[in-house]
C-alpha cells in the first residue's frame, strides 16, 4: 500500500523558497497536483504578460509552425533545404528519397557524391537557405552531426540542433524551436535517422515558458 505525498501550502509563487517541481508519487509514476497546476499555468501567463511587455516576439510565429508532409496538413508540403558533406552523402540520398515521397519539397544542397569535402561549406548553405527565408527548415548530415551544427550556428538565426536519438529530435523542436536538424551518417542506422527526421519536422514548438528562453538565444547574436 501506497501512502499519497501531502504537500503543504507553499505560498504565492512570491516566495522565493516555493519548490518549483513538486510531484506528487504513486506507486511508480508521478503526477502534478492539482494545486501544482495551477501554479504552473500562473508562472506561463505572467511570463507571457512579460514577453509582451517587452515587444519580443514569439519564435514560434513567423512561419515556423510545425511542418507536416501534404497528405498529413492537408496543405502544401513543406520546403526543406538538404545537404551533406562526403561522410553524410549516403544518408542525404536516403533521407531526400523519404522527404520526397512524404510529400515535402527538398532543395538539394549538395554534395553529391562522397568524394572528400568541407563540411562548413554545405551547412553553410543549408543555414542560409532556412535564414533567408527559401526553406522552411533545414537538414545536413556529416560523419558525427556536431560540427555541421557548430557551422550552421554562425549564421544568424539559425537554432542548428545535433541529435542523436528521437527524444533529442523532439526537444529541439519543442523545447528550442530549432530550425536546422544535424545528423550524424556514420553513427545512425537509416531507421532510427528516418524516424528523427519525421518527429522533428512534425513536432510543433511548444511556446509558453519557452518563448523568453528562446529569446534569449537569439539574443546573444546582438551582444
Amino acid at each position: 500500500m501506497t501512502c499519497p505525498l501531502i504537500i503543504p501550502d507553499f505560498g504565492s509563487l512570491a516566495n522565493p523558497g516555493f519548490p518549483v517541481d513538486i510531484r506528487r508519487r504513486v506507486g511508480d509514476n508521478f503526477y502534478i497536483g492539482r494545486k501544482e497546476k495551477r501554479l504552473e499555468k500562473n508562472l506561463t501567463r505572467r511570463t507571457e504578460k512579460i514577453v509582451a511587455a517587452a515587444g519580443l516576439k514569439n519564435p514560434a510565429s513567423a512561419g515556423e509552425e510545425a511542418m507536416n508532409s501534404s497528405a498529413e496538413k492537408g496543405a502544401g508540403p513543406g520546403r526543406v533545404a538538404l545537404g551533406s558533406d562526403h561522410g553524410g552523402f549516403p544518408l542525404k540520398e536516403r533521407i531526400s528519397a523519404f522527404l520526397t515521397e512524404k510529400g515535402y519539397l527538398v532543395k538539394d544542397c549538395g554534395t553529391d557524391s562522397t568524394a572528400a569535402c568541407d563540411y562548413p561549406d554545405y551547412a553553410a548553405r543549408v543555414a542560409r537557405a532556412v535564414a533567408s527565408g527559401d526553406c522552411d527548415r533545414g537538414i545536413m548530415i556529416d560523419s558525427i552531426g556536431v560540427a555541421s551544427a557548430m557551422a550552421a550556428n554562425k549564421v544568424k538565426g539559425i537554432r542548428a540542433a545535433a541529435c542523436w536519438d528521437l527524444r533529442s529530435a523532439s526537444s529541439s523542436r519543442e523545447h528550442n524551436n530549432a530550425n536546422v536538424l544535424t545528423l550524424g551518417g556514420k553513427v545512425l542506422e537509416d531507421r532510427l535517422a528516418l524516424e528523427m527526421v519525421s518527429t522533428w519536422l512534425t513536432t510543433p514548438f511548444a511556446g509558453g515558458r519557452h518563448w523568453p528562453r528562446v529569446n534569449k538565444i537569439m539574443a546573444l547574436e546582438r551582444s
